[in-house]
């Protein structure tokens, strides 16, 4: 079959299934164009596996996948490789390393054959790490020395350094800031070729030039960005509903008639059994009255009975047409914590700021500010850190989700890592705790470095929320990455539904608001911790 001039991504039949036999995609057709694609998805639906096959880092069980041109991929879990250089993160530390040795004196062929058609490699970097608010300084540092969303923005500036003709981003956005997403987007706006993006960030799906959704299995296109992709739906979405309800009064009324009917024709025959009895009608000509009642009577329930099969079977078709989807259900224990209780103790430029009892509060700053790393050395217990606040954790009751998900054990399944934090639960305990953040079936069983970034996060979720005893503190950096928006309501539930307290680190002002925040500290770029009187201002913004 031939691929349309315009298509740069071609898939035929895909299917893949992990070495356990549980299958992540089936028998998907579709096509991906030049220009700006948002593929979107539920949690689990299979939209990262789709961007390794393409990218060559999986290979298809069934079927086959044509790209025209290089590809150039972000994987989601980027920031677990702490060690990697960040030079090495750009993909320039061997044409940067050639060039180097050819200013020193270094004529061997082999560092001209590297450095290619590059020569103007480094004013090029220079450029792209100005554009994303970044400096040649950075190159030199490891990616466990800069915050997660400059290790994002370092990837993606990598990336359209190398020019490739087709792009893979999967989830860009987690970690970075407002202002830095702004920047993102305008870089986003420009990208030359093809970009693929998978993202739970409706700001940046909404500069895609089309909208691809993975789901039941299925890849679907529309011609728009997420918001007018996301109108169509629910359109469409409301039409079905609409149609369901018609189907159904219409189903009852055939119902309803099939019964009148039934009830008529035992009236009839009740009529002729009893004239027949009174010996009205001579015996053979009833017999051939009742012969003609039973066949029209059998004809009459056959038209009746096809218009019921009819009408069930328009039900079915316009049920099939209403989605209904799973959402993460949680219920959180509650601890035994008094309101007066004294959790963190956090020394800011106004004095000590005491969060105590079910108190929530939020870290926010600028990207690179140190906010994660101020959570983790105060996990760690170090109350002073060079160059950070003094910060100091008060009780052993709490559990910490770190923003690159390294909690856990990647050679060990869901299971295993959640049966390490519980005393009493049984296997078949876990396996319902995991299918209610729906981690199911094979799932379950595999080493969960096999699983996507959305389910790795349900996996850490369920680590920290069913430990025993429950927490009396949850510290929680970055929580609603990789997570849809569906998860990140039914996590906001959960989270007002449990009565111990939060620390948070959240670039995600709407979900901050919905958890209802009693105390932000805003720490500056110059790592100055302050409390500010309410959230929504300038910290949230930069």
């Amino acid at each position: 079959m031939s691929t349309p001039a315009h298509t740069r991504v071609a898939l035929h039949d895909v299917t893949f299934a992990w070495p356990d036999g549980s299958l992540a995609l089936a028998n998907v057709d579709g096509a991906f164009d030049e220009g700006r694609t948002g593929l979107v998805g539920r949690n689990g639906s299979g939209k990262s596996t789709l961007l390794r096959l393409i990218a060559g880092d999986l290979t298809p069980t069934g079927g086959h996948i044509d790209t025209v041109g290089e590809v150039g991929y972000l994987p989601q879990t980027l920031t677990l490789d702490a060690d990697t250089a960040v030079a090495r993160l750009l993909g320039v530390d061997r044409v940067l390393a050639a060039l180097a040795a050819i200013e020193s004196g270094d004529v061997d062929e082999k560092h001209f054959e590297t450095v290619g058609d590059d020569w103007d490699l480094p004013a090029r970097v220079e450029a792209s790490l100005e554009r994303i608010g970044l400096s040649a300084d950075h190159l030199d540092r490891r990616v466990a020395d800069v915050s997660g969303g400059e290790a994002m923005l370092l990837a993606i500036a990598g990336l359209s350094l190398r020019r490739t003709p087709i792009t893979l981003l999967d989830e860009p956005t987690n970690n970075l800031d407002r202002a830095t997403r702004a920047r993102l987007a305008n870089l986003v706006d420009d990208w030359p070729g093809t970009l693929i993006v998978v993202s739970h960030d409706l700001e940046l799906l909404d500069h895609m030039e089309a909208t691809a959704e993975l789901y039941a299995g299925s890849l679907t296109t529309f011609g728009g960005p997420y918001s007018a992709w996301r109108e169509a739906l629910d359109i469409d979405q409301a039409a079905a509903a609409q149609a369901a309800r018609s189907a159904q009064q219409t189903l009852k009324a055939e119902k309803r008639q099939r019964v009148d009917a039934e009830t008529r024709l035992a009236h009839r025959a009740r009529t002729g059994k009893k004239a027949q009895a009174d010996g009205g009608l001579p015996k053979i000509l009833a017999g051939a009255r009742k012969r003609r009642a039973q066949e029209s009577a059998g004809a009459l329930r056959g038209t009746l009975d096809g218009k019921v099969e009819s009408a069930q079977a328009a039900v079915d078709a316009a049920d099939a047409r209403i989605r209904d989807d799973d959402d993460i259900a949680l219920d959180l224990p509650a601890p035994d914590l008094p309101r007066g209780r004294r959790l963190i103790e956090f020394a800011t430029v106004h004095g000590d700021v005491v969060i105590q009892g079910p108190e929530r509060a939020v870290v926010v700053g600028p990207n690179g500010s140190g906010k994660s790393t101020l959570l983790a050395h105060l996990v760690r217990g170090d109350d002073r850190v060079a160059g950070l606040p003094s910060g100091r954790l008060l009780t052993q009751s709490y559990g910490y989700l770190p923003q690159r998900l390294d909690g856990l054990d990647d050679g060990a399944s869901a299971l295993e890592n959640v049966r390490s934090v519980t005393r009493d639960a049984t296997p078949g305990d876990i396996r319902n705790r995991l299918a209610r953040l729906l981690i199911r079936g094979a799932a379950v069983d595999r080493p969960v470095s096999t699983l996507s970034g959305g389910e790795r996060f349900r996996v850490s979720l369920a680590k920290l929320l069913f430990a025993e005893p429950p927490p009396a503190l949850l510290i929680l950096d970055e929580p609603t990455n990789n997570l849809d928006v569906t998860s990140v309501r039914q996590l906001t539930q959960a989270l007002n539904a449990y009565r111990g307290a939060l620390l948070v680190v959240s670039h995600d002002y709407r979900f901050l608001q919905e958890v209802g925040i009693d105390i932000v500290l805003e720490l500056d770029a110059d790592r100055t911790l302050r409390q500010v009187p309410e959230l929504g201002g300038p910290e949230l913004e930069r």
